[in-house]
């Protein structure tokens, strides 16, 4: 299977640069895997798709303000946290890290400093000098929120600053909880208080479970052929209350629905024999067409980058000539794409 294959031109004005002011007036694209129709509708109206006894589950990551600027020998570098791995060292992606020589520190404001260690690939290897605590609470203060990259880009093209005072809240759900994403699960983000209270009055259950948003998420698929690329890995836990209480649903035959990819993820690295399991790890699992589903049956999700393992995932749980055809839909109706865009429900 070729990744060209899942290409597609999307007009550049439909690239949210904003989120919508209120989340849940985002619009809302309904996919009916089995029999391909499709319904154009709005956040605020979810209830009006799901049934009483469905279970959402939501990734309660919360992002990190990754995107930091660091000093040394009078020269400046854009460094992006993208994974913790042990301590205070992180994984790291740096704009013109090739000036970079090995052990050579970087200054980060005045209290934090980086010793780069070793480069594997396009990944730099940084030990930082605050413990955990110390660490979040300074780049808090001095980071920026990751904003990906085309967001930006289409930012100065309409003559906007890059980053607003705004994204810091904008750009993270309402249920985040635990530090450690270096981009957001950006389906969770068209939900507010008002939403979730409709959801709950109508008899839906919300659970939670945690993915990091890394590389593994967001990198492009590098690979001619889809089936050789090798995805990169993620730290993700499911508690064993949460778990009882999805397959207790799934055993009654009530809709388990994912609310984006990395809750997909979590949900498919964690099952076992149709069972979840309790768990704290790290998935690499790489999902993309033919793939069976062992436990998700409906994804709530953004509109996608081309050639992406999202666009894969989706084009895995629908048909993927069928996803090609939502997408065109999209495209022609004008819903808002990517991370700040509209959403769609596929069940």
């Amino acid at each position: 299977m070729k990744i060209k294959e899942f290409d597609y031109h999307l007009p550049p004005e439909l690239i949210a640069i904003e989120p919508c002011k209120r989340r849940d007036q985002a619009k809302l694209l309904v996919l009916n895997k089995d029999n391909g129709s499709i319904s154009d509708s709005y956040f605020y109206s979810l209830s009006d798709f799901l049934r009483a006894g469905d279970v959402l589950v939501f990734n309660d990551s919360k992002v990190i303000p990754a995107r930091l600027r660091g000093f040394s020998e009078g020269r400046e570098y854009e460094v992006l946290l993208v994974k913790r791995t042990i301590n205070a060292r992180w994984e790291c992606l740096v704009k013109t890290g090739r000036r970079l020589r090995i052990r050579q520190t970087l200054s980060f404001g005045q209290k934090l400093k980086g010793i780069y260690l070793e480069r594997k690939k396009d990944i730099f290897i940084f030990d930082f000098n605050l413990d955990l605590d110390d660490f979040y609470q300074e780049i808090n203060r001095i980071g920026q929120m990751p904003i990906p990259p085309y967001i930006l880009k289409a930012r100065e093209n309409h003559g906007l600053p890059e980053y607003g005072k705004k994204d810091m809240g904008n750009y993270q759900t309402i249920f985040a909880k635990k530090s450690g994403s270096v981009a957001a699960p950006t389906a969770g983000l068209h939900f507010n208080s008002k939403l979730l209270a409709q959801l709950n009055k109508n008899g839906i259950q919300k659970e939670m479970v945690t993915l990091h948003v890394s590389l593994g998420t967001f990198q492009p698929v590098t690979t001619e052929n889809v089936e050789d690329f090798q995805i990169h890995s993620e730290y993700f836990e499911i508690e064993a209350e949460t778990a009882k209480r999805l397959n207790q649903a799934k055993k009654e035959g009530r809709r388990i629905i994912a609310v984006g990819t990395t809750s997909v993820r979590v949900l498919e690295s964690a099952t076992k024999d149709g069972i979840i399991k309790p768990s704290s790890s790290e998935t690499n699992i790489y999902i993309y067409p033919k793939y069976e589903f062992q436990f998700v049956d409906g994804i709530v999700t953004n509109f996608h980058l081309p050639k992406s393992s999202l666009l894969l995932l989706v084009s895995a749980f629908a048909d993927k000539e069928l996803i090609i055809r939502v997408y065109n839909h999209a495209i022609k109706e004008k819903y808002q794409f990517y991370s700040y865009g509209d959403g769609m429900l596929i069940i």
